[in-house]
């Protein structure tokens, strides 16, 4: 999580021409903000908010491009408070539409869910691929030491697996780090200058990179993003769901969303980025079969504390990036299968499933596959179709409604009814 969590601020820091101090309170407020979102999201507060599943909530990097060009686009000193400001209009945007994406549900029966788990697998790939060749933007990005280290750490987490049991086995991807660490150490390839740097102990101040500016063009940007982000969000609770075999209903969704809205626009007061469903967090539920919502919770009162004691974040920064990107390649590909599983139960040889499924998941990869073919379109177009989640998503919903839809057929059976809800163990 914390990887994942302090890859948008360092990235959008030295965007907004924030020096190494201001960095470190950006991701500070990062970690502490996500923290409390997945405390509001996995204890919740009845009728109000949270969705009460093993559901992580932190800034993603989804919308990171559409921040990057807020920032550029924004006058010199004043990129952060444009961001933040931005920001903060689309976390009230998102508590303001949250509850009409609960009443969608219907339309994402296991052929849609399904799609879209396995576009959040294959997608996410990429992210542990990047890390496993140094991180972008480091000096010895893609070099055979990297390689050789993800590989090692990928190595041993196989042979834990084969060889471990019980409650070793089940914690196999933290051991597979820390041994990858450690024999990352005697090569020097454990870079300890963030901790270092950090201080033992630091509060976070509303404000504290000056009040939030507000400019229509920034807030239009930042709200597509936010729309794009929430959608992401309704998969993830759907994928949750289906892996903890519980069914999601739409008050549910919409009461994670409503975190998401919080905990977007009262973060954005402190130094906080879009904050929305953690996919990852998918991965690691299905590789462990830890389903219970308290372990979840104690991992985002981790989060909160690391935001609070920088100096202890700072010792989770140790971990080097080919040893995260070895752990992800088994993480973001348990998310795949994942997927895989939840097609397996939507009727493939019945109507036009088969072929529903073919179309969504070849038009979700094509930004994958090609990254600048929409190059040439507008802003807007570029940071909803980049996604190839979102567009999977929204190509599997249109298809299911034409082929599958009751409204269309009224006399035909539902293909994929929905399952009967079996008692989730462990909370």
């Amino acid at each position: 999580m914390y990887a994942g969590v302090v890859a948008p601020p360092l990235i959008l820091g030295p965007a907004c021409g924030l020096d190494a101090q201001n960095q470190v309170v950006l991701i500070s407020v990062s970690l502490l903000v996500a923290g409390l979102a997945t405390l509001l999201q996995t204890l919740g507060i009845a009728r109000i908010a949270g969705n009460r599943l093993p559901f992580v909530n932190a800034s993603s990097s989804a919308g990171l491009a559409s921040l990057l060009s807020v920032a550029q686009a924004a006058e010199d000193g004043h990129e952060i408070q444009t961001v933040l400001g931005a920001v903060l209009v689309g976390g009230l945007f998102c508590l303001a539409v949250g509850p009409f994406f609960g009443r969608l549900m219907r339309f994402f029966p296991h052929l849609v869910t399904g799609v879209v788990i396995t576009l959040i697998g294959v997608s996410l790939i990429t992210v542990p691929v990047g890390w496993a060749q140094g991180g972008k933007g480091s000096p010895d990005f893609g070099s055979a030491s990297n390689l050789a280290l993800a590989l090692f750490t990928l190595v041993v987490m196989v042979v834990m697996q084969r060889v471990l049991r019980g409650f070793l086995k089940q914690i196999t991807l933290i051991l597979g780090m820390v041994v990858g660490t450690l024999a990352a150490i005697p090569f020097g390839m454990v870079d300890t200058t963030m901790f270092r740097q950090a201080s033992w102990f630091a509060l976070p101040a509303p404000m504290q990179f000056g009040p939030p500016e507000f400019h229509p063009a920034a807030i239009f940007a930042v709200c597509i993003v936010i729309l794009v982000a929430m959608t992401e969000s309704a998969a993830g609770m759907l994928a949750i769901g289906e892996i903890c075999d519980r069914e999601v209903e739409q008050k549910a969704v919409t009461r994670g969303l409503r975190v998401d809205g919080i905990a977007t626009a009262a973060g954005s007061l402190f130094g906080g980025l879009p904050t929305s469903a953690f996919a990852q967090n998918v991965g690691v539920v299905s590789l462990t079969g830890v389903r219970s919502r308290f372990v979840v919770a104690v991992a985002g009162g981790v989060m909160a504390l690391l935001g609070l004691f920088p100096a202890l974040g700072g010792i989770v920064s140790l971990v080097p990036y080919p040893v995260l990107g070895g752990a992800g390649l088994m993480l973001f590909g348990s998310i795949a299968a994942s997927g895989i599983r939840t097609l397996s139960r939507a009727h493939l040889d019945q109507g036009h499933n088969m072929f529903i499924v073919s179309v969504s998941l070849a038009a979700g990869l094509i930004p994958l596959a090609a990254p600048d073919i929409y190059q040439q379109f507008p802003e807007w177009f570029r940071t909803v179709f980049d996604t190839g989640i979102v567009v999977g998503a929204i190509v599997a919903v249109v298809l299911n409604i034409v082929f599958n839809h009751p409204l269309r057929t009224p006399a035909a059976k539902p293909v994929d009814p929905a399952p009967t809800p079996e008692p989730v163990t462990g909370g």
